[in-house]
C-alpha cells in the first residue's frame, strides 16, 4: 500500500525539526574537521531517528526502511542536505546507502547477512572502490584493476584513489576487470566485496583536498591492492556485471546528490541573507541594500527553485518510466544543479567577505568538500556532451 501524502507531511515535519536542531547541534564540531570526535555525538541522533521509525528512509519496509519513491526521497534529501551530518544521522549517506541499494539488488543470502544486515543497521560503514589515478573517470571502460579467479578465489591487483569513506569502513565493493579479452569493454568488468581486514588491501593515505585530508567518513583514500585474495562467494551478481550493477547505482544516487545539493544550497541562501539583512556598512545601510546584493539574491533564488523542479521531475520520471528513459533528465540536472551549487556557495562567501573564508560558517567547509560535485559522477562536460548527443539524434 502507498504511502498517503498526509502520512509523508508527516514524515517531512519530523524530518524538519531534527535537522534544524542538528543545523545548531552539529556546527562546534564542524569547526574542528574531525569524523572520529563526532561518533558519540552522532550515534545519539541516530538512536532518537532510530526510536522516531525514520532509519534508512531510502530502504523498503520489507527491509527496514520507510519506502519512499524516488519523488518523496529527493524532497527528504533536500531538508538532510542542509545540515553537514544529515544523510549521515539518517543512515542514507553515500557511499554506504549505494552500496545498500546493490546488495540488496544482487547480494546472496550469505552477503546479505554478512555485509548488508549491518550496514543497515549503522553498525558498519563501507566504501566503493572504482576510480583509478592513472585512468580518467570519464571513461570508466579504462581501467588497470584485475581480478583473476584461482581456484575457488580471485586475486584482486591495483591501485584507486578516492574510494570516500575508506577510512574506517569495514568493506569496499570494487571494479575490477575480470574478462580483458571480451569484444564488449562494457562487460569486462565485475564487482567484489572485499574486507577492508583482507591481507593485501592497503590505505595508502588520505588524500588532501583543498589543505583537508579528514578522516573516518568525511575522507577520500588512495588504496593500492595487492594480491588481494578474496573467495567467489564475494563476486557481486556475475561476471561482467560489474558495469550495469554501477550504472544502477548511479541513476537513482544522482537524484539524491542533486537534492542534497539544493538543501546545501537552501541553507547557503538562507545565511545570505541573514547576512545581508544584519550586516552594516554604514550608520544607515546594511548590505541588502546594495542593488548587486540585491541581484545575487534573486538569482540565487530562481536557480535554486528551478534546479529543484528539474530535480523532482527527474524523479518522477525514474518513478513512472525507469532510469533508462530518464537518462537525458538524468545528466541534465547532474551539471545544471551542480554549477547552481557552486554559484550560490560563491556567492554567499563573497558576500560574508572574510568571514566566508573561515569555519565560523559552514560555507568554506562545503565550499571544500562540494567543488568536486561538478567532477565527480562525470564531468560536466560529458553530461553535457550526452544530452546533446541524445537530443540530435530526434533531428538526425
Amino acid at each position: 500500500m502507498s504511502m498517503t501524502e498526509k502520512d509523508f507531511l508527516t514524515i517531512k515535519h519530523q524530518v524538519s525539526k531534527i535537522i534544524d536542531r542538528l543545523i545548531i547541534d552539529e556546527k562546534p564540531y564542524l569547526q574542528n574537521h574531525n569524523f572520529s570526535q563526532t561518533i558519540d555525538f552522532l550515534e545519539q541522533y541516530r538512536r532518537e531517528v532510530k526510536s522516531a521509525g525514520l532509519y534508512t528512509p531510502q530502504i523498503s519496509k520489507e527491509n527496514g526502511g520507510l519506502g519512499l519513491n524516488l519523488f518523496q526521497l529527493g524532497q527528504l534529501y533536500e531538508i538532510f542536505g542542509q545540515a553537514f551530518y544529515g544523510l549521515y544521522i539518517f543512515n542514507c549517506q553515500a557511499p554506504d546507502a549505494g552500496n545498500m541499494e546493490i546488495l540488496l539488488e544482487h547480494g546472496t543470502s550469505d552477503q546479505v547477512e554478512q555485509f548488508l544486515n549491518p550496514l543497515l543497521e549503522g553498525k558498519i560503514r563501507s566504501c566503493f572502490s572504482m576510480t583509478e589515478p592513472d585512468n580518467p573517470g570519464s571513461n570508466p571502460t579504462l581501467m588497470n584493476t584485475t581480478a583473476i579467479k584461482d581456484g575457488n578465489d580471485y586475486i584482486i591487483n591495483g591501485h584507486k584513489w578516492f574510494t570516500s569513506s575508506a577510512d574506517g569502513a569495514s568493506f569496499a565493493i570494487v571494479m575490477a576487470i575480470t574478462d580483458p579479452n571480451n569484444s564488449n569493454p562494457y562487460l569486462q568488468a565485475s564487482q567484489f566485496i572485499v574486507p577492508t581486514n583482507t591481507p593485501g588491501f592497503q590505505i595508502v593515505r588520505n588524500i588532501s583536498v583543498m589543505g583537508d585530508e579528514g578522516d573516518g567518513w568525511m575522507s577520500h583514500a588512495e588504496v593500492k591492492y595487492t594480491n588481494c585474495r578474496v573467495p567467489s562467494s564475494f563476486l557481486l551478481g556475475k561476471e561482467g556485471q560489474g558495469f550495469s550493477i554501477a550504472q544502477e547505482r548511479l541513476g537513482p544516487g544522482r537524484i539524491h546528490h542533486c537534492m542534497r545539493w539544493i538543501g546545501i544550497s537552501e541553507r547557503a541562501f538562507h545565511l545570505m541573507c541573514q547576512y545581508a539583512t544584519s550586516r552594516k556598512i554604514n550608520a544607515n545601510q546594511t548590505l541588502a541594500d546594495q542593488q548587486l546584493v540585491q541581484s545575487w539574491i534573486s538569482d540565487s533564488k530562481v536557480e535554486i527553485n528551478a534546479a529543484r523542479l528539474l530535480v523532482l521531475d527527474a524523479a518522477k520520471k525514474i518513478d513512472n518510466q525507469g532510469a533508462k528513459e530518464a537518462k537525458i533528465e538524468i545528466s541534465m540536472i547532474k551539471f545544471f544543479v551542480a554549477n547552481v551549487l557552486q554559484k550560490v556557495l560563491d556567492r554567499a562567501i563573497q558576500l560574508h567577505g572574510a568571514l566566508g573564508m573561515t569555519d565560523d560558517t559552514p560555507l568554506a567547509l562545503w565550499y571544500r568538500h562540494e567543488r568536486a560535485a561538478r567532477i565527480y559522477d562525470g564531468p560536466d562536460e560529458v553530461h553535457k556532451l550526452r544530452v546533446a548527443r541524445e537530443i540530435l539524434k530526434q533531428y538526425s
